[in-house]
């Protein structure tokens, strides 16, 4: 029986690797696998549509799926998740240490719709209660200038976005020209140790586990982006793909709590991986739509409330239906 080619681009996962190497194999598919940055994904696959599947920005990926003539649809694969209690950085000289001291400053992010900024801005509309409006909003490169936005925004009421196209975040941001950063990777002005760059919360890794201790929500960045055209002529197809891509999972996942061979260059992580059990469960890291419902719905509301998304999506209106059901060719 000929297999169906079909191409994909991501970056480099090891809970992808079994699958890309051929180790683990999506039945009836035979799968072109290139390699890229996850920018070049984003953007090659937003403009151009390049691949038939390609990791992408769920911020970017909502917009594109909530549109009324939407050609693609998502798998409920996860390639990045983290927390991003960590993300803002701001200039010590702005006087900012809490929060709310954002008001009436000037912040940046390298896209609004950029998927960490996305999960923060929610967390301070929703949790903490505040008014996106009254925060100047900057856009740029995070680390060199030129970044420009890629999906189209519906911004709301009040909101407004100064985009700079020739100077970085991280420059503006030292020279004390931005206040704060809400930022995926670390600034560069604050990985060469500026003296007043600092993070807004140092403590960021205790209050992320009480965040998700309340919530049950771990942010997700990136997912699986498929063409609805390959979708509708091989409705099969997306069932084989996640089966291939959970088993790869488990797989990386067993690597990882292997506790007789070091299969990373990190001391104690088999250690670490069995604590983090006890917080996330023994699958650790899940794919799927009901074991990150409340993270898919999260995100459903924030890229709308931001005027990402086109309307509030449910996992039902992202992903096929019965995706999670056995394996048919």
């Amino acid at each position: 029986m000929t297999k169906l080619p079909l191409t994909i681009a991501t970056t480099d996962y090891d809970h992808f690797r079994d699958i890309r190497t051929g180790a683990v194999q999506p039945e009836g598919i035979d799968l072109n696998w290139l390699l890229l940055g996850h920018h070049e994904c984003f953007a090659r696959m937003t403009a151009n549509r390049e691949f038939d599947l390609s990791e992408m920005s769920f911020a970017k990926f909502s917009t594109q799926v909530t549109r009324p003539d939407s050609d693609l649809i998502g798998l409920p694969v996860i390639c990045s998740r983290l927390f991003r209690f960590s993300s803002f950085y701001v200039n010590r000289k702005s006087g900012i240490e809490r929060i709310e001291d954002l008001y009436g400053k000037t912040v940046g992010s390298p896209e609004w719709a950029h998927s960490a900024a996305v999960w923060m801005r929610g967390w301070m509309q929703n949790d903490v209660g505040m008014d996106m409006a009254k925060i100047r909003w900057v856009q740029a490169g995070a680390n060199a200038p030129g970044r420009e936005e890629k999906v189209e925004l519906n911004l709301p009421p009040g909101i407004e976005i100064t985009r700079i196209k020739d100077r970085s975040l991280s420059d503006m941001l030292a020279a004390g020209d931005l206040d704060c950063a809400i930022i995926a990777r670390p600034p560069t002005c604050f990985l060469d140790g500026h003296p007043d760059v600092v993070r807004l919360f140092p403590d960021f890794l205790d209050r992320e586990e009480r965040q998700y201790a309340e919530t049950g929500v771990w942010p997700i960045m990136h997912i699986v982006a498929m063409k609805k055209s390959v979708h509708e002529a091989h409705p099969w197809a997306a069932r084989n793909l996640y089966s291939a891509f959970d088993t790869s999972r488990r797989r990386s996942v067993e690597r990882i709590l292997d506790p007789a061979v070091s299969r990373y260059p990190v001391a104690w992580l088999p250690i670490y991986a069995r604590k983090m059990q006890q917080v996330f469960g023994e699958e650790l890291f899940p794919f799927g739509v009901e074991a990150n419902r409340k993270t898919w719905e999260m995100m459903g509301l924030y890229t709308y409330q931001q005027g990402i998304a086109h309307r509030q999506f449910t996992p039902e209106d992202i992903f096929p239906a019965t995706i999670e059901t056995k394996v048919i060719i």
